[in-house]
């Protein structure tokens, strides 16, 4: 179910509910991690002109939550895993304001946030207490976060070596802090509807978007994966934890109708 659009990216809407999501251009939610090569301030500044060309509004939300404990859990002393925290989060923060100032002027709103920012948030943080309580009771979505533990930490585990139970426990820590914009960000932020816009399929997309029961994704909130054109990427390297990824399995590409823009669509 891909989507040709411009600005060089491609775009694929998880199910067809997501594409009719995607279409009716509310709102996307691109979620940006500390240490991840791959949000250079030039790729935030593309995704930021053809975001505001499709969506009436923009939120990028960068992990800063658990940062030090991540790093003190794969090997840094905690003095160390705070300091190096703090850099990477700084680090993130200044790529995606550079580059949101840097796509020029748009209709669209932006909002470039924090996760620690919604803390406050009473929706945020009952969503936060239904992903915690769904750990702890439900098997597949506890298999599911697992999965997503490895595959994000795998390339800093040793040869035969196996994630302990206290990384293990760190990387759910982690992973619940933004599991809320991924199961209901309009009711977060009080938009329509909203998208989810990673470079990647993540591991859970089928427990909270394809299964029948348990934690899953609110109806108009959709998953897709945005990423450059098949020949206009350039190959990636491991970006440092947390927030390492890697490369997404691809999918059949076939061409379709560019996209219109958010006034196109409505006006149709």
């Amino acid at each position: 179910m891909t989507i040709t659009v411009d600005a060089s990216f491609e775009v694929l809407p998880f199910t067809r509910t997501c594409r009719h999501i995607w279409e009716d251009g509310d709102h996307v939610l691109i979620g940006v991690s500390p240490g991840n090569s791959y949000f250079t301030a030039e790729r935030v500044s593309s995704l930021s002109q053809w975001a505001t060309t499709r969506f009436a509004q923009v939120d990028f939300v960068y992990a800063d939550l658990h940062v030090d404990a991540m790093f003190a859990a794969f090997g840094y002393t905690r003095e160390h895993a705070g300091k190096r925290a703090a850099k990477e989060i700084k680090a993130v923060r200044r790529r995606i304001l550079k580059g949101v100032a840097e796509s020029g002027p748009h209709d669209a709103e932006i909002r470039v946030r924090a996760l620690s920012e919604f803390q406050g948030n009473p929706v945020y943080e009952l969503l936060h207490r239904r992903v915690l309580h769904f750990l702890d009771t439900d098997d597949e979505f506890r298999k599911g976060c697992e999965d997503m533990a490895l595959h994000f930490v795998g390339s800093k585990l040793a040869e035969g070596e196996s994630i302990t139970d206290e990384q293990l426990q760190v990387c759910f820590a982690y992973m619940a802090a933004e599991l809320p914009f991924f199961v209901d960000t309009p009711s977060i932020l009080g938009v329509p509807s909203s998208v989810a816009a990673y470079h990647v399929k993540m591991p859970l997309t089928d427990v909270l978007y394809a299964r029948g029961g348990g934690l899953r994704a609110t109806r108009n909130q959709a998953y897709a994966v945005v990423r450059p054109e098949a020949g206009t990427h350039t190959a990636q390297s491991a970006p440092s934890t947390p927030g390492t990824t890697t490369p997404h399995s691809p999918h059949s590409p076939h061409t379709a109708p560019c996209e219109r823009t958010v006034d196109e669509r409505r006006a149709a």
